[in-house]
């Protein structure tokens, strides 16, 4: 996986809950797990913009209900640093995506960070805004 040209604060432990900003079918999730996240003995696993996570989704379509998907975060709300700026967005966010890490929604709704650009091109190319 490429690195990313932000210094990205963890902000996201394990059970904080997302809004799912894609049309999946689901509309809110929870974070069960981080892929590739490394910690400390007996502290939850973070992740932060761009993280690959690990998700159940809580609201949404009934046949979406209970079933455990990836996802990538796409906004958070605690602010990270690029190289001349900060960051924050007002929700914590993600999107559905399948095993290749394409997208399983048809169009994103709201911004994605453009660190989300370099990992994941077709995630971007499905969104209405980057900043």
């Amino acid at each position: 996986m490429l690195g990313l040209t932000a210094r990205i604060t963890k902000a996201l432990p394990v059970g904080a809950q997302l809004v799912c900003a894609d049309n999946s079918g689901a509309k809110i999730v929870e974070i069960i797990g981080v892929l590739g996240g490394k910690g400390r003995l007996r502290r939850y696993p973070k992740a932060g913009v761009g993280d690959v996570v690990t998700v159940a989704v809580k609201k949404g379509k009934p046949e979406m209900l209970k079933k455990k998907e990836k996802a990538v975060i796409i906004r958070q709300k605690k602010e990270f640093r690029r190289v001349k700026e900060r960051v924050k967005f007002e929700d914590n966010a993600c999107v559905l995506i399948d095993d290749q890490n394409l997208p399983k929604g048809t169009e994103i709704k709201g911004c994605v960070a453009r660190e989300i650009a370099e990992r994941f091109p077709k995630v971007v190319a499905i969104a209405a805004a980057v900043v």
